[in-house]
């Protein structure tokens, strides 16, 4: 189980990833750009490792869904709107929402993850969706974890997209701060059948944090798929 060093609101910086081209960098500089007031608060590293991680993805075969990029920065702390649904070839944030972290990851801002079935933590890594189906919480997103020993028990913990009260802005403004999932990413009453939809299946999710190692952070292969394919 990793640990954040503090217990600080703001988060920890993040180094720039290596072997990342001039050219993808500036790629992903213009998509930030492009997106507008909603990104801002969008950390530049956390999108660069979701733009390279996406596309190492979409050149092992392992997401389906193109064009399309979710990313969670759960390094930030639930009272932020942390969640970003984006369109890659649009340039454009389709949703940007209130995200909620598991229960045993710790309050305001997440210091604990961890893949362990009971351990109700949030597990950084990278995600695919899969189908929907309508469970306790109603329409729910299945997500298959794609770093192994971090995520990779997504299934098995049922670690889904679902939408919760405690996920909201009333839940916010009454409680000064979201509640606890289980582990799941859980979103906002008023908005998780929209992102549900948008996301669709096949689709790249990251949720980003503190001490994310992953094999899909590959510079020099998302360089090539850039330049063979773009964003598709």
């Amino acid at each position: 189980m990793a640990a954040a060093p503090t217990d600080s609101l703001q988060p920890e910086p993040l180094p720039p990833l290596p072997a990342v081209s001039e050219t993808l960098r500036q790629e992903v500089a213009a998509l930030r750009a492009a997106l507008g007031p909603e990104a801002e608060a969008l950390r530049p590293e956390v999108l660069e490792r979701a733009c390279v991680g996406y596309l190492t993805l979409r050149h092992a075969g392992r997401i389906r869904r193109t064009g399309v990029l979710a990313v969670a920065d759960m390094d930030l702390p639930s009272t932020e709107k942390r969640l970003w649904v984006l369109s890659l070839t649009e340039k454009k944030v389709l949703h940007r929402s209130y995200v909620a972290h598991g229960r045993g990851s710790g309050t305001v801002r997440p210091q604990r993850f961890s893949n362990r079935i009971k351990s109700a933590c949030t597990a950084l890594g990278f995600y695919r969706t899969a189908d929907t189906y309508g469970g306790k919480h109603g329409l729910s997103r299945r997500l298959h974890g794609l770093d192994a020993g971090q995520n990779s028990n997504a299934l098995d913990r049922y670690v889904v997209l679902h939408g919760a009260d405690y996920a909201g802005q009333e839940y916010l403004n009454k409680h000064g701060q979201l509640g606890y999932s289980r582990g799941c990413p859980a979103l906002p009453p008023e908005q998780y059948r929209a992102i549900i939809k948008a996301v669709g299946e096949g689709a790249c999710l990251l949720l980003s944090g503190p001490g994310l190692v992953s094999k899909w952070l590959d510079g020099a292969v998302a360089g090539q798929q850039l330049a063979a394919r773009g964003w598709q």
